[in-house]
């Protein structure tokens, strides 16, 4: 029986080996170095489709979350993450925050809720947050101007609650050139710390 703990990277950037596609696998790969096993999804090769806010999917009780009326890959997606002990999300800033394929894949989450057409506001279906998160973002700007004065850490961690997992650390990368992908010495070992605290 594996024991071993599941680490899943969610790549929500359109640049794959860019700076969030190459910080998401250097925190993989720590987790992994700790005995991890790890897996990394890119969004923008499963098909997903855009939440029409039909909220067929918030109408039955329980505390699994809903079905959705749409045929695509979201459903197997989310069942990749359910089975992860931690996350890993990543998505750049776009017009001041998360980028419009993360922000889909947001908006399909709310499979999550209980919101039944007579309630005045939704609910988590399972409150508890059992698994860990690690987010991930870059910016054009300064990293501490991205990171407090866009809405993309704030998003990125309502994605995670919704998911149920509980952010333990925040890599933010600023001053992106996406024509220069290198991460600086800081922010692999930073990168590091990070999967290494998921995989404990």
């Amino acid at each position: 029986m594996n024991t071993s703990p599941k680490v899943i990277g969610i790549v929500g950037s359109y640049r794959k080996n860019g700076y969030i596609d190459t910080a998401v696998t250097e925190i993989l790969a720590a987790a992994a170095h700790r005995g991890a096993q790890t897996q990394k999804i890119y969004l923008q090769d499963r098909p997903i489709e855009f939440c029409t806010n039909c909220r067929a999917c918030m109408q039955e009780p329980g505390t699994h979350r809903g079905k959705c009326v749409l045929e695509d890959e979201m459903d197997s997606i989310l069942k990749e993450i359910e089975s992860a002990d931690s996350l890993v999300l990543g998505a750049p800033v776009n017009c001041g925050n998360i980028n419009a394929l993360t922000r889909r894949f947001l908006e399909r989450c709310v499979c999550y809720g209980y919101w039944p057409w007579e309630a005045p506001a939704p609910k988590p279906r399972n409150p508890v947050k059992h698994k860990k998160a690690v987010l991930v973002s870059s910016s054009a700007a300064p990293a501490w101007m991205g990171r407090w004065m866009t809405g993309a850490l704030g998003a990125l961690k309502n994605l995670a609650n919704i998911l149920g997992a509980k952010p333990v650390g925040v890599l933010w990368m600023g001053l992106v050139k996406p024509q220069e992908v290198e991460l600086s010495d800081r922010t692999r070992k930073k990168a590091r710390q990070l999967g290494q605290k998921l995989a404990a």
